[in-house]
């Protein structure tokens, strides 16, 4: 897919990287042209000088075409300002926004933009939440039988109760992680925007479980 990244500091330098060795394409912008110096000799993708939540400078970087885009600038108010163009403006759905207050954080999370706030964590947390499959494990038993990891779930899943998730997959929604804490989902918990769903599942079904997760309830 292609993903639109504001900010080419280390966690955008980072995310990018990290993005392209997946096979994914990445058009990165920031207001200084030297920002990008820190991007690998090895990077294909596009370099836009301008503000991340211009909306010229957005069609610039391919926003048209995105799947999902990243806000990791300097700034919170410009990162939540350019998630909100983002999402509002063109619709992209797989939103993710830095943000280095964490009062701020939670209000952010209510409007339905899931934030990250060390660089190694906020990156490895970023593709979590951008990429729809092929999430990395959050752990794995001894026999790597069984993994826990966060599944990306459609937009549809949401206000359906949790175990109608169990129910379409055979896996267990272990917690969700509600406005930055976790929560123990009961038969009658109700997914609500900004989630982020947890689930227990055998480790050769990961692949299908995801991509599942990943459609309409009605098309799982």
């Amino acid at each position: 897919m292609h993903v639109v990244i504001m900010g080419c500091g280390r966690v955008g330098s980072m995310l990018a990287r990290g993005l392209e060795k997946r096979g994914h394409t990445v058009a990165i912008i920031d207001q200084s042209a030297d920002a990008f110096r820190r991007l690998s000799p090895a990077y294909t993708g596009r370099t836009i000088v301008g503000m991340g939540f211009d909306r010229e400078v957005l069609i610039e970087a391919g926003i048209e075409d995105a799947e999902a885009f990243a806000a990791v600038s300097n700034g919170d108010n410009s990162n939540i300002l350019a998630a909100r163009v983002a999402r509002e403006t063109f619709g992209i759905n797989n939103v993710v926004a830095r943000i280095y207050d964490p009062g701020r954080a939670e209000v952010y999370q209510r409007l339905g933009i899931p934030t990250v706030g060390t660089v190694r964590w906020t990156v490895d947390q970023m593709m979590r939440r951008l990429l729809p499959e092929g999430s990395e494990p959050e752990w794995r038993d001894p026999s790597a039988t069984v993994r826990l990891a966060e599944v990306h779930v459609h937009a549809d899943w949401i206000g359906l109760p949790a175990f109608d998730i169990e129910k379409a997959t055979g896996a267990r929604v272990a917690f969700l992680t509600r406005l930055g804490e976790g929560v123990l989902p009961r038969a009658d918990t109700v997914i609500q925007e900004g989630d982020l769903v947890h689930v227990v599942m055998l480790e050769r079904d990961a692949a299908a479980i995801e991509a599942q997760l990943g459609t309409k309830p009605e098309e799982a």
